[in-house]
Formats: structure tokens, sequence, C-alpha cells
């Protein structure tokens, strides 16, 4: 299949199947509903799932997964020589086809050197290694990157359902963090709210002072527990928002493996995010999310990026800008600081059905 062109007959079943994403943890949580959907098309294939190290937890435990395979592409293979070795290693497995559910260069060369027969992917970064090719249209934000995922699935003739993300808690992180918890002094019955302050760009970050303020809004609520989450590598964002509160926090920035966060998630009333991986494994395992969204780009919208499931709000501000100029915007990310703490506040309150208040502090500036 050229790109672009209609399929004149659809591919046979594949027997052996490897879905590769080899970005993030909330973009591998959004490409979950292709393993249910492949399942439901295929019980009896062998189906495979290969990821980043850092992303195993996400894909861990699925029902719908034979084998996970893990490519450690910040470590042992970084190096292209080792990138061919585990790509030949891969030959043992006999896959007949692969879906490459994100181009990249690697992603492309990984299933050509395994030999893989069939291999569908999209019309960029060196597509010439595909025998099957997809437009690549993301960027106009059409459609949601879930649905995205699921077009890998068109050309075997499969008209997928609407797509809802599964992720699998495992028991062990479940009980770590309930350990965890109890060490803080967190009551089974408290409405604990996580806090991510963190994103990938500095155009999709709300201010940690502002987090702050509304964290201490909620904390004055009788039973709400707040936490702060975040990875090792944005412990200052953390840092920040917990310097700026006055009411207590719980401080677990850097502290929690992939499968704790899961679970310290599902454990959640709420998690209120920049628009960042958590959203995405918080919505998996049914948490409720208020997801803060700034960058006016299509391609980067809620339309495509927003969180999936029932209960969610979006806050995504228009400020009036024809192009987005991301990091390098002229206007101080106007799209961002003209999101209030009282609206935020407010998304929180509609989500958790609190009523108002009483303050014994006095409160952050908005």
């Amino acid at each position: 299949m050229k790109s672009g062109q209609p399929l004149s007959k659809y591919l046979e079943a594949p027997k052996r199947l490897l879905v590769m994403r080899l970005d993030r943890i909330g973009d591998v949580a959004l490409s979950t509903p292709v393993l249910r959907a492949a399942r439901k098309a295929w019980p009896q294939a062998f189906i495979a799932m290969m990821v980043r190290t850092a992303c195993a937890d996400v894909v861990a435990g699925h029902p719908d997964v034979n084998e996970v395979i893990l490519y450690d592409k910040e470590a042992s293979h970084r190096s292209p020589l080792a990138t061919i070795g585990f790509a030949r290693s891969l030959r043992r497995y006999r896959f007949d086809t692969a879906l490459v559910l994100h181009p990249s260069h690697r992603a492309h060369w990984i299933p050509w050197l395994a030999g893989i027969r069939r291999r569908i992917g999209y019309d960029r970064k060196q597509p010439w290694l595909l025998t099957h090719r997809l437009a690549h249209r993301k960027q106009e934000g059409e459609k949601h990157e879930a649905e995205y995922a699921l077009d890998m699935l068109r050309p075997f003739g499969i008209e997928p359902a609407a797509p809802e993300p599964f992720i699998a808690i495992d028991p062990d992180a479940k009980d770590r963090v309930a350990r965890l918890l109890h060490l803080k002094s967190v009551p089974d019955d408290a409405k604990l709210v996580a806090i991510h302050p963190s994103a990938s760009c500095v155009s999709k970050r709300w201010m940690p002072e502002r987090f702050a303020a509304v964290a201490d809004k909620l904390a004055a609520h009788k039973d709400v527990r707040i936490c702060v989450v975040a990875g090792k590598e944005d412990l200052q964002a953390a840092q920040a928002l917990e310097l700026a509160m006055r009411q207590r926090l719980i401080n677990l920035a850097g502290q929690l493996s992939v499968g704790e966060l899961i679970a310290l998630l599902k454990r959640c009333r709420l998690l209120i995010s920049n628009d960042s991986g958590p959203v995405h494994l918080a919505a998996a395992v049914g948490t409720p999310v208020v997801d803060i969204f700034g960058r006016n780009q299509a391609g980067l919208s809620p339309r495509r990026w927003g969180p999936l499931g029932q209960g969610h709000i979006i806050l995504h501000k228009e400020v009036g800008c024809e192009v987005c100029l991301a990091h390098n915007c002229q206007i101080q990310f106007k799209c961002l600081t003209e999101l209030s703490v009282d609206e935020v506040y407010s998304a929180a309150l509609g989500v958790l059905r609190l009523g108002p208040a009483r303050f014994d502090t006095p409160e952050a500036p908005c």
C-alpha cells in the first residue's frame, strides 16, 4: 500500500504480531486500545508489545499481551550496533507483522532488521523500510491520538470501537503504595488529590505557585489530602510547589516507579496536571483529571491529547494566537498565565463534589 492510496484488498490476519511504541508513558497508555482490538480480532494470535524500558509498567500484566519486549534505548541498546543486535535477536519470535505506532528512524529499522515480513507504519522517518504506509496527518489534530493508533488496524478491514485505554494494576505496587500512605498517616477514607506540576516543555507548564494555591484551597477541606508526583527529572517543579504551600503536602516526587505511580493514581480521587503522561495513566485506571493545556496547536490540542473517559475537565485558554511559537513564545505564555487559581480550584471542586471550605490560613495570591 503506497502512502495515501486505498487498499484494493485487506491484508491477511497476522499469526504473530509485534506492536511497537517507543516513545513515552502517556503515548504507550493511549496505544493500549490497539492491543484490545487486535486480541478481539485475532484471539489465537501471539501478540507482543515492544516499549522502552521506562514504559514497561504501563503494559505489564495486560490481559491481551502474550509478552512485553523491552527496548533499552537509553542504556544497553543505545548505540547503533547494539540496536542492530537487539533487532536481530527478535528473529527467534518469527513475527509475521509489525505495527509501528509512532514513526522514528529506529522504530522503522528494527522490524526491517528483524526480518518481519509485513511492516506497517507512517510515511515519514525513512518510510521505505516499511512494506505498508499510512499517511501521517497527526499534526492536523483531527482526532485523538488513541484513534490514530487504531488506524493501524484498518488495513486488515477492522473498524475499531471507541478507544478505551487499559492499564493493569500491579498488586505488589498497590501494596507498596498502601504502606507508603500509611506511613504518611493518610487514612483509607481520605480524599487524596495528586498534583503533577511538570510537563515535557515550558510551554505546557502552569506555574508551580498557582498549583500551590489550588492545593492550599483544597487542603482546607476536611478529609482532603494533597500529594505531588513528578519524575526524578522534575524535582525542581515539585519543590517549588511545596515551598509555596501553606498547608501540609505529601511530596512523592522522584520516589515512585511507574507501576507505583499507576497504583497511587488509582487510589486518588483526582489528578490535577499539566498536559503530560500521568494524565493518561490516571484516565486509564478510572481516576478523573483536571487537565491544563497551553499551546494553541492542532496537533497538541485537547482534541488529540485530552484524557479519555468520563468525569474529566479540560482547561484550555484561547488567547488569539494565530501561530503558536511554543517555547519561543513572545507573549509570556499568555495561554497559561490567563488561567487563574480560582478556575482550576472550581474545576477540582466540581470533580470532587465539595462545597465551600473554611480557611484557617490566608489565601495564596491568584
